[in-house]
């Protein structure tokens, strides 16, 4: 699929706000690409000989796979969900293929992978290119000096996955080889997009943005292929509903480029919420990065970034400085016909928009990096995000090396998506079993938080969601009490927290082994689970159970009423979204159909009109 076909006429750059939603960096909109995902040929290396055998230069396999789909699901075509340690992919690149994607001599073509787990190695015409190690996020290679200009090109991707390696960030993926409890089945190999793209030799590689409401600016900061000659020159221009907010523009001296734009029209201290990013109104402001060479245009993209900040203060959660109330919902991110691979492009928008018709103003993306094409639409559509590590489940210099590098290149990846509000590292001492009297464990998670806040400073940090937490800056409790007068109760006011924090927690672990958390926003951030098995799914799951949709309502409604009821909480998360093979407990089911009424659940979600004693009643706050 060729997308976006422009020229590099500056007028023509796209509005990357108003995309389609189907590239799949969708803050680094190009001028031209070439999706070539589809049908590849594949083969499971079962006896792990092809390296030996030099798989790498042959020009097809036995079998057909469709990337991006993982070879356990059925959307693949391949539908084997048994242990296979080490997959290979072929994919013939065509003369039209590589025009297609709009390289032209003097020019770089790169290949891009969204994700592959997780572990890559790459070739083109027998030549290795590159290796990868993590399984969810995005890597390229360039591969210009090895295409065959007019003749046949073949690209080669060895991926090795061993299903038994539990010191590999693999969140929900089971290590048995049938799903239980709640672990599904695997998503090994190629699983996000794949696609070719010409730059110049000097390009635009990456964009971090930052708003500061204080300063009335935006500060970005861009990194390139390569550090240009003298001479190179790097413009950043804003607009919103087609009118220029700010420009700025810069030498380059090197490889890495700060820049920071004033925006005029936000000293105006009265009107300057306007532009504000919001779950209520998500506005999103157009920026055209140009990189010049010698007062010639060499590359350009378009992207976009919201104006908006997130912290914690005073026991609640700030949006542009303003009380918000978070009501989110864990999401799987997880397809039966395709696992953590997105069935469509068009599936990640319905999803969004189906968890704000649903009442939600967040969403957890839970044990998984979330397709940037998923963070694209929270951004379009206004869906606050927690971004939310896969774990692994030991602990060893391998395991905390591996989670750490995936989670440096994660916070990279999505740090300027306004939609993601809050950074969670660990989660219910996954991967830290002993947390609570092993110091190494502690000192491991408080690196992470003071690493993520080093990287971004941004927003706030959960340490180890759930209970165990260290120098955490939101409480998050998990508690799936099914009798909703105790739960009520644990949570009625400051001094019933306070009381859980002395003893011991819902799911008799502490709740927080290190750090003071007497002004920390209090959040029920997983609880519900009421399994409603509509399906009759074999060995279904659920923390709780109902058996006709009458009695789920009656459920969901009485654990709604006791959170809403509380005085404490500033916000919550509810155990699910949707169900997951034979984890029941979804408020819709796993195609996404709502087990009761829309509005039944829009409105035990959303909770009473009457506002909670700290919101403000300002008329442009952006809650709802």
């Amino acid at each position: 699929m060729l997308v976006g076909m422009i020229t590099d006429d500056r007028t023509e750059l796209p509005s990357a706000s108003t995309q389609d939603g189907s590239y799949p960096r969708p803050q680094l909109l190009r001028s031209e690409w070439l999706d070539i995902s589809g049908p590849w040929g594949f083969a499971f290396d079962v006896g792990g000989e092809g390296l030996r055998q030099r798989w790498y230069n042959r020009t097809e396999f036995d079998q057909t796979i469709v990337v991006p789909f993982p070879p356990e699901s059925a959307a693949s075509g391949v539908h084997d969900t048994g242990f296979h340690n080490v997959l290979w992919y072929h994919r013939q690149l065509s003369d039209d293929d590589i025009r297609a994607s709009g390289h032209v001599e003097g020019r770089r073509l790169i290949v891009r992978f969204g994700a592959v787990d997780y572990r890559a190695i790459v070739w083109v015409n027998g030549e290795r290119v590159g290796s990868h190690e993590g399984g969810h996020t995005p890597f390229s290679f360039d591969i210009t000096d090895v295409i065959q200009p007019g003749g046949e090109n073949h690209l080669v991707v060895r991926v090795e996955d061993d299903p038994l390696d539990v010191s590999q960030p693999r969140g929900k993926q089971d290590w048995r080889e049938s799903p239980h409890v709640i672990w599904y089945h695997r998503t090994s190999g190629i699983w996000q997009p794949v696609w070719l793209e010409s730059v110049p030799v000097f390009a635009i590689d990456w964009i971090h943005w930052r708003s500061d409401d204080a300063t009335a600016q935006v500060h970005a900061r861009v990194g390139l292929t390569a550090a240009p000659a003298a001479g190179a020159m790097l413009e950043v221009e804003l607009d919103f509903a087609g009118k220029v907010l700010g420009r700025a523009s810069v030498l380059v001296g090197s490889a890495e480029v700060e820049l920071h734009i004033p925006l005029a029209r936000q000293t105006n201290g009265q009107a300057y919420h306007e532009l504000l990013w919001s779950p209520r109104r998500p506005r999103l402001i157009d920026a055209r990065v140009t990189l010049s060479m010698d007062g010639e245009r060499t590359d350009a993209v378009a992207s976009y970034l919201g104006l908006r900040s997130a912290v914690v203060d005073r026991g609640v959660f700030l949006l542009n400085d303003r009380p918000l109330y978070v009501k989110s919902v864990l999401n799987q991110g997880y397809w039966p016909e395709s696992h953590l691979a997105a069935p469509s492009a068009d599936a990640l928008r319905d999803e969004v928009q189906l968890i704000k018709d649903l009442g939600f103003n967040a969403t957890r993306m839970h044990q998984k990096f979330e397709d940037p094409r998923f963070l694209f639409w929270a951004d379009r559509l206004g869906l606050m995000v927690w971004g939310e590590a896969p774990a692994n489940f030991t602990f060893t210099p391998t395991s905390v090396r591996r989670t750490v590098r995936e989670w440096l290149e994660v916070v990279h990846r999505d740090f300027s998506h306004p939609s993601i509000v809050t950074w969670v590292p660990l989660n219910e001492s996954w991967g830290v079993q002993h947390i609570a009297h092993d110091a190494s464990m502690r000192h491991y998670a408080a690196s992470l938080v003071d690493l993520t806040k080093a990287l971004d400073p941004t927003r706030p940090v959960v340490s180890n969601d759930g209970w165990e937490q260290v120098d955490t800056d939101i409480l998050g409790i998990h508690d799936y009490e099914g009798d909703a007068d105790i739960l009520r109760e644990r949570y009625r006011d400051r001094t019933a927290v306070d009381e859980l924090l002395a003893g011991v927690g819902p799911a008799g672990r502490r709740l927080v082994v290190r750090g003071d958390v007497s002004e920390a926003p209090v959040m029920l951030t997983e609880f519900g689970g009421i399994s409603f098995d509509i399906e009759l799914t074999k060995d279904a799951w659920g923390y709780t159970d109902a058996t006709t949709a009458a009695e789920f309502q009656v459920r969901l409604e009485s654990v709604m009423r006791a959170v809403h009821d509380s005085r404490v909480l500033a916000g919550f998360c509810y155990t699910q979204l949707s169900d997951t093979l034979q984890e029941t407990n979804g408020l819709v089911r796993a195609d996404r159909t709502p087990k009761l009424p829309v509005e039944v659940i829009r409105k035990a979600m959303v909770g009473p009109i009457e506002r909670r004693p700290w919101e403000p009643r300002d008329p442009w706050e952006p809650w709802e």
